[in-house]
Formats: C-alpha cells, sequence, structure tokens
C-alpha cells in the first residue's frame, strides 16, 4: 500500500483525483462539506455548465470514465451569435465535426465522478466542513452540520475545495502563499430555456409548436454555444443532455446596465426585451430564475506558492480560479490531477520533492490560461460580431490550411490539443502580430502577399510536436 492521501474538496476535480490515486494504490480519504450530491440532489444557481474539451476527456480517459460519459455530453460545433435583430451566424471552433467542445452539467458530471472514486477504493465523507488544522500533527479538524467536530490524521493533504479554499486558508496561516485575487469587475446571474416538453404549453411560441409536437427537445440549435453579444455585457446558453440551456447573463457590476440598476427580475425581464429580444421568449421562468439564483462573483486567483513543504499541496481552484470565458477551468483542473496524481504515483516517498515539482511545471500554464481567459471575454462580449475580427478569423484559418501542423489558430492549441498553455500563449502572440501586421488598414484579404507571408510563418513558428 502506498501512501494515505487526504483529499479535501470531492467536487470535479478531487474527485477525478480521488480515482487516479485509488486506482495506482493509494489509501485515499476525501472529505466533502456538502451533503453528498447523488443523495440531497445537486444544488444549481451558481454552476455556468462546463465545456469538456480535449484535455479534460483526457483526464477521463485516463481514469477509464470517457465511455460513461459521453451520453452526458452534448456536442457544440462552435459559437451561434446572436445580432440585436435576431439574426444568427454559426462561428465554427474548429475545421469540422472532429475539432468541438462538449457540454456537459456539472452536477451529472461530479455525480459520475464520485461513484467512480468510491468504485475504485476511495472513502468519501459528506458534510464535513474542514475547520482547522493542527500542522504539527497533521490532523484536521472538521465540523459537520449537527455541530460535532471530528478529527482526521491526514497523512498528505491535497486541497481541491475550489476557489474559497478551507485548505488554502489554513495552509496561509503559518506561510505565505502570495496570494492575490483579482476581481473582473462583473459578475452572473444563471437563468434556463426549459427543454420543450418541459415548456409552459401556453407560453410556448408560436414557431416552436410544430417542433414541440414532432418530439424536438431543445427550443434552439442544440449543437452550438449560443452568445448574445452586446459591448460589456453579453448573454450566454449552453445545452444539457435532456434538451434544456443553461443561460447565463453577465453584467458588470456598475455603471449601465449593471447588476447595480438591474436589481430584481423584472429589470431583467425588460433588460432581455431591449437586449435579447429572441431569447427573453424562451424563459418563462426569468424573473423567478433572477430573484432567486444567487448572483455569481467573477475574478482570477493568483498564488506564488502551491505547497507547504511535503504536507500540503493545492491544485484545481484552490490554487489558479480563473474566469470561465475559454471554457478552461474544469479542463485544466483535470491535467492538474492527472499530472499530480503521475507523479507521486512514481516518488510516493518523496511528497516534498513531489510537490515542488508539481507547482513548477503546472503554475506557468496556470498563469497562461488565466491571461487567455481574461483576453476571451473581451473577444465574445465584444468582437465576434466585429468586422475586423471576422477578417483576422479568416486569414488565421487560411494559414492554418497553408501550414498545418506549424500555424494552428490559438483558440485550437488550447482546447483541441494537450498543447502546454504556456507554449500555446507563446505561439499565440507570435501569431497574433502576425495577423494583424498582415490585415492593417485592410477590409478583405485580397492583396496580401501570400509568399512573403509563408516565409514569416516559416521563419517565425517551428512546427509543434507531432505528440500535441
Amino acid at each position: 500500500m502506498k501512501a494515505k492521501v487526504t483529499i479535501v474538496g470531492a467536487g470535479l476535480v478531487g474527485a477525478l483525483l480521488a480515482t487516479l490515486l485509488a486506482q495506482r494504490g493509494f489509501a485515499v480519504q476525501v472529505f466533502e462539506r456538502r451533503q453528498d450530491p447523488r443523495r440531497a440532489g445537486f444544488l444549481g444557481g451558481r454552476s455556468i455548465n462546463l465545456a469538456l474539451a480535449e484535455r479534460g476527456w483526457h483526464g477521463l480517459r485516463v481514469a477509464g470514465l470517457a465511455a460513461r460519459m459521453q451520453p452526458l455530453a452534448v456536442m457544440m460545433r462552435g459559437r451561434m451569435v446572436h445580432d440585436l435583430d435576431g439574426r444568427t451566424n454559426l462561428q465554427r471552433y474548429g475545421r469540422d465535426d472532429s475539432e468541438v467542445i462538449w457540454s456537459v452539467n456539472r452536477g451529472a458530471l461530479n455525480m459520475v465522478l464520485l461513484d467512480a472514486a468510491e468504485e475504485a477504493g476511495a472513502r468519501i465523507d459528506f458534510d464535513r466542513r474542514l475547520d482547522r488544522v493542527d500542522w504539527d500533527t497533521s490532523t484536521l479538524h472538521l465540523a459537520g452540520e449537527d455541530g460535532c467536530t471530528h478529527t482526521h490524521a491526514a497523512g498528505l493533504m491535497i486541497g481541491a475545495d475550489g476557489a474559497g479554499s478551507a485548505l488554502r486558508a489554513a495552509m496561509g496561516q503559518i506561510i505565505d502563499l502570495g496570494e492575490r485575487f483579482e476581481p473582473l469587475g462583473h459578475g452572473y446571474k444563471e437563468l434556463e430555456i426549459p427543454a420543450l416538453s418541459a415548456f409552459p404549453q401556453d407560453e410556448l411560441p408560436p414557431a416552436l409548436v410544430e417542433a414541440a409536437a414532432r418530439g424536438e427537445r431543445f427550443a434552439i440549435e442544440a449543437n452550438a454555444l449560443h452568445i448574445w453579444p452586446r459591448g460589456n455585457y453579453m448573454c450566454i446558453a449552453l445545452p444539457n443532455a435532456e434538451g434544456s440551456f443553461t443561460v447565463t447573463l453577465f453584467l458588470p457590476n456598475e455603471g449601465s446596465p449593471s447588476f447595480t440598476d438591474i436589481r430584481t427580475g423584472s429589470d431583467a425581464r425588460a433588460l432581455f426585451a431591449r437586449d435579447f429580444a429572441d431569447a427573453s421568449a424562451l424563459i418563462p421562468d426569468l424573473e423567478a430564475d433572477f430573484d432567486g439564483n444567487p448572483t455569481g462573483l467573477l475574478g482570477t486567483l493568483y498564488l506564488e506558492r502551491w505547497h507547504l513543504d511535503g504536507r500540503a499541496v493545492l491544485l484545481g481552484d484552490a490554487a489558479h480560479a480563473i474566469v470561465p470565458f475559454h471554457g478552461q477551468g474544469m479542463n485544466a483542473g483535470f491535467e492538474d490531477a492527472v499530472e499530480l496524481a503521475d507523479l507521486l504515483a512514481a516518488e510516493p516517498e518523496r511528497s516534498e520533492h513531489v510537490f515542488a515539482e508539481f507547482a513548477r511545471r503546472r503554475k506557468p500554464n496556470s498563469d497562461a490560461i488565466a491571461a487567455m481567459a481574461l483576453e476571451n471575454y473581451v473577444e465574445m462580449r465584444d468582437r465576434v460580431d466585429d468586422s475586423d475580427y471576422l477578417l483576422l478569423r479568416e486569414l488565421d484559418r487560411r494559414l492554418a490550411e497553408r501550414h498545418p501542423g506549424r500555424w494552428v489558430p490559438r483558440y485550437a492549441m488550447v482546447t483541441f490539443t494537450r498543447v502546454a498553455y504556456a507554449e500555446a500563449f507563446a505561439r499565440g502572440e507570435i501569431q497574433a502580430t502576425i495577423l494583424r501586421e498582415a490585415a492593417s488598414g485592410r477590409s478583405s484579404l485580397d492583396g496580401i502577399d501570400a509568399d512573403t507571408l509563408d516565409a514569416r510563418v516559416r521563419k517565425s513558428l517551428p512546427p509543434l510536436p507531432t505528440s500535441a
């Protein structure tokens, strides 16, 4: 039997890591402050739907869970952009249906991962909130809703308990982690477009009556991530397997419109009627959802240190929470879990070395995806319907066709490959400079000197490794 490991947090990353470590022979104990969602139900309202990409699928494949998840995932070919006048335009993510992302329900995925962790031999205790850590004895003190306090001799401690990590707070009491949180200045509200079968029949838009009669499930195009870009704010919708869409409204915290002046469900309905009219008719419970669901906080967490010698280490959102606009938070966390499990399995007796090496490998990549996620927010809310952006996107696509394996769009590197985030960021910066200079002052691709541009690409970008 390998070392004893205690994981704080049984969310997505914690449950996957528990599975991977238990499969490798570790004695794994997990503590989770929530009740078991498989019995108590998954609490929504704060859960932006997840975009499962290649990095996330890889983690599931390593754990032997990809086939189990496939029926719960809905393919998204690209962004379906909704103009103010209701016109739509699909912007593909990749070349064809081999390059797509998948919408998954957070609760459904979490339950699959919890089952897998227990099947692998991990023990999970719910309703156990970490109260404090006795670092001299590596003992956890945990509180339950019943008021009782429980203690646990931890062994190696791993924090997978999210952006508000209790283990991170305990570590921070005895070591400077260099913690910094940068709020985005925007928040979000979760709403819902119901499946056609669940739509109140007297409120079903006339255009969808026939679709519902035919037994169709989705009120709008199922295989797309829908975006209503409106400059400094936006609305998105991701499909769920049963036919509904999770809708997320992103607004600034101040200004107009913002969560300062959009305070109630009736305020939100008026905003939707004005700026998201085609979506408004599809959200019958908008007022109740807006009033009942909390306003989510958005921001980026940076840490200079992820571990406390060989006793404790952080991963996922506990170490590097990011904004959700590249759909990579979970995918990055799953990469963390695979990397840490591999390192621990290789050197189970050298935890301090393993934790330091894990942080050395992963921190540059977490910093890179944090930067790209912030950039992608601006693109999604303000640029996807911009003519200059569309011109650069077309040139990007053509160069990828002319230089396969050398010129790979940054989005494709991040989403469809496992190229290190830091490398994708660096190559993306080079490519962006070439694109801007080639398209400067142009309204179309006419007149661009292809031979000169090709020579610059070959000089500036070495081929990506074939394993990427």
